[in-house]
């Protein structure tokens, strides 16, 4: 049976623990006979099992855990000199001559270790000598995890303040050199171990090499752990040794992950003040080494010192930390040539990440952030990389999450020009963010030139979309942009009515190349926001100081040309609809002749663009119901308004829709607040030629449908009557009540009509209100005592 390469790993692996297991009990009946000779024969013969080459890396690091669980229980034997009856200092020289390398540095290491417990040789010597004897063991995988045993057993017994250990002539740079060369040389093993084995399964070597990446890192790890190290002698001496093994290795995975390490066990404020050194490693590495995760979690920890302590800003300052910061990134953008736009734009949102944390105040520092990322993306088509257009959104959505203000991100002069690397889609996703900071954080626009800067970063949301981009438009998604828009409109505002004005002119500007589709979103707040302004104006007119002074007439100019723009787009009935906005806005202003353009215009659109009738009938009952309202028309201006408004309310299609504009417009006859406008003649002319018309619809529903259909337009029109009565219209009399009532009746009461339970519910109230004001008593009692019901 032929085995396949794990299996013979496997294989190889269960031999060696069989092998350790095996000789390691034997070492442990030597050790309770406190046999010396025979313990170390069997503790070498269980050691040798480590010179294998057989194994993988993760196979090995089982094999050496087995051994070092027993070398713990062989070094517990050596501290007990009663035991085997040896001075430790022969003892260190018995067991160097071990017949093989290997097992013999394993021992020494443990014995070494006692030794220095012992105290009966400086320990700066003993770990001198033990780091230099490791020499001896230059196999990748084998040198690697006895240097790491040197650095387990050692790790207590290293010079620092305060140790047991030290010495006179001791001091904490011997224990600092024992951990750099010993860390030098771990580091080198490591980085060669990615020549071992076939090229075939490099990728699974790798693999393995980056799982024990830790072996090495500890080293650094001890080092940020010895009291002794300060600032000094980490800028001096650690750092430089470090970075130079660092760079000099020219390996992708122990350059990523020894500046990780040393960013991640070293103190923030070491970093700060050794920043320029550190940085200066960075463009020095591989071009493959993913440095943007690695500077951006230093930016990230300098970042929450910062916030820790207030204390720390000044040191910010001092050592220009975001120069410093700002430079390292573009040198190493410069140097990576093949890091991909992501890559750079990451970096950039980390910088500006740490920029708006230690420095929120510094404006410059952020803008000149967003500039270098315009420099870098300038020359280069629309970004189409899914991942690079999120940082970007990343990056312009900071500014907005740390200030809270539109406002301020409005002051960055970088702001725009990053907008415009970015694609029409991810430009509306962050016109959308925009709005919705605005929005959440209720920020009022003032000005006209935050509004001009505004509107230009938002203008993905404002112009047409390409006729080739219109079919795959998102109905609901559209709908929600432009209500965004819309109430982005209503968030501008200034006191200051001139410079409400430049606002107006400047939002109308961006929105009229809206386009068919927009318009109808966007015309109608601005519409509302400039009638809001015109209400605030009431009453002033051309006697107003100023460089471009505000009154109600200039505004009506503008709304008249910014409405005829939405009628020329398919919208007629709300240009209608604002047009009598507009229209009522003039009569509280008092100016006749704007109020009269205004109703022309929308007669004029009612005549030519209005064709639904359905949508007519709407229209014409909006145009009486403001034309009732107007109370500035003189008597030539009313009469032509009324009589348009009479004339097509007969020229409705269906009858009952004729019939209720009719009896509609006798309200514009009788206007209860303004003593001109009540001509009782007219009123009666218009409820009569509205009883006419239901009579003639009667006729037609017959001879039709051979029913005259329910008697509801005749119960509406009892009371219009009713209402003029109440009202004192002379020309409404009981008897002409009394016989509409019996009308009713009769019609009622007639086969050919159809009973319907909603009409009949209608008129039986009716009724009942005739009888209430019948018993009422008073004045209106004896108006209504005529009536019979």
């Amino acid at each position: 049976m032929i085995l396949t390469g794990i299996e013979d790993e496997d294989k190889w692996l269960a031999e060696g623990i069989a092998s350790i297991q095996h000789n390691a009990f034997y070492m442990h009946r030597a050790l309770e006979a406190n046999n010396l000779r025979d313990a170390l024969k069997c503790s070498a013969l269980m050691l040798s099992e480590l010179r294998t080459s057989k194994l993988s890396p993760h196979k090995y690091y089982d094999l050496y855990m087995r051994a070092f669980d027993e070398l713990r229980k062989l070094e517990m034997f050596f501290k007990d000199e009663s035991k085997h009856g040896v001075s430790i200092v022969d003892l260190y020289e018995l067991v160097q001559h071990a017949g093989n390398i290997l097992p013999r540095l394993y021992l020494l290491c443990t014995v070494g270790s006692v030794y220095i417990k012992s105290k009966e040789a400086p320990a700066k010597d003993v770990l001198k000598d033990l780091v230099e004897m490791c020499h001896s063991v230059q196999h990748p995988i084998r040198g690697l995890f006895l240097r790491s045993y040197l650095a387990q057993v050692s790790r207590d017994k290293l010079l620092d303040l305060g140790s047991e250990y030290e010495g006179a002539e001791d001091t904490v740079m011997d224990a600092v050199e024992f951990v750099l060369q010993n860390f030098t040389e771990m580091n080198k093993l490591w980085v060669r171990m990615q020549h071992q084995g076939p090229v075939r399964v490099k990728e699974k070597l790798e693999k393995e090499r980056s799982e024990l990446c830790d072996l090495v890192g500890k080293n650094l790890h001890v080092l940020s752990q010895i009291e002794g190290v300060n600032l000094e002698i980490y800028r001096d001496t650690v750092l430089p040794r470090v970075l130079e093994q660092v760079v000099n290795c020219k390996d992708e995975l122990a350059q990523y992950y020894l500046l990780d390490c040393i960013i991640q066990v070293f103190p923030d404020e070491y970093h700060l003040q050794t920043l320029e050194t550190l940085l200066g490693a960075c463009p020095q590495l591989q071009p493959t080494v993913d440095v943007k995760t690695v500077l951006s979690r230093l930016m990230a920890r300098l970042s929450n010192y910062a916030a820790s302590s207030a204390d720390a800003l000044p040191e910010f300052l001092q050592v220009e930390a975001f120069a410093k910061l700002s430079s390292a990134i573009g040198k190493v953008i410069e140097t990576q040539v093949d890091m991909p736009i992501v890559g750079a734009v990451a970096l950039y949102v980390s910088l500006l990440s740490f920029t708006l944390h230690v420095h929120p105040e510094r404006l410059d520092y952020v803008d000149q952030v967003l500039g270098a990322c315009v420099k870098k993306l300038s020359g280069k088509p629309k970004l189409e990389d899914i991942r690079a257009k999120k940082q970007i959104v990343a990056l312009l959505s900071a500014p907005l999450e740390k200030y809270n203000d539109i406002v301020t991100a409005l002051t960055l002069s970088n702001y725009p020009h990053v907008m415009d690397c970015l694609d029409d889609e991810t430009n509306k996703v962050m016109a959308m963010v925009i709005i919705q900071s605005a929005m959440k954080n209720k920020t009022c626009i003032s000005t006209a030139d935050k509004v001009e800067v505004l509107f230009e970063l938002i203008k993905g949301l404002l112009k047409d979309l390409d006729e080739t981009a219109k079919d795959e438009l998102d109905e609901e998604d559209f709908k929600e942009e432009q209500n965004s828009v819309a109430r982005l409109i209503h968030m501008l505002y200034n006191d200051d009515s001139e410079e409400m004005l430049k606002i107006f002119r400047a939002v109308r500007k961006h929105i009229m190349a809206g386009g068919s589709q927009r318009l109808p979103f966007t015309v109608p707040p601005l519409v509302f926001s400039a009638l809001r302004l015109v209400r605030k104006l009431q009453g002033q007119d051309g006697n107003v100081v100023g460089e471009e002074p505000a009154t109600p007439k200039k505004i009506f100019q503008l709304l008249n040309e910014t409405i005829e723009a939405l009628s020329s787009v398919s919208s007629p009935e709300l240009a209608l609809r604002l047009y009598l906005q507009c229209a009522e806005a003039a009569n509280d202003c008092d100016l006749e002749s704007v109020a009269y353009e205004f109703f022309t215009r929308a007669f004029i659109l009612y005549e030519e663009e209005v064709a639904d009738s359905k949508a007519q009938v709407t229209a014409l009952h909006l145009i009486i119901g403001a034309l009732q309202r107007m109370h500035v028309f003189g008597v030539e201006n009313r009469d032509t308004l009324t009589h348009k408004a009479t004339g097509h309310s007969a020229k409705l299609l269906k009858k009952p829709d004729q019939c209720r504009a009719v009896y509609a417009c006798s309200h514009l006859f009788w206007v209860d607040d303004q003593d001109g406008i009540k001509d009782g003649e007219r009123v009666l002319l218009c409820l009569k030629r509205a009883l006419r018309i239901a009579n003639a619809a009667q006729q037609i529903a017959s001879a039709t449908r051979g029913c005259s259909g329910p008697v509801t337009l005749f119960a509406e029109i009892l009371n219009k009557y009713l209402y003029f009565f109440e009202k004192g219209n002379p020309q409404i009399t009981s008897a002409a009540i009394q016989g509409l009532i019996e009308l009713i009746t009769n019609e009622m009461q007639s086969d050919s009509t159809t009973p319907d339970p909603v009409s009949d519910a209608f008129l039986a109230s009716t009724i009942r209100y005739i009888q209430f004001q019948k018993q009422k008593g008073g004045v209106m009692g004896e108006k209504f005592g005529p009536i019979k019901v």
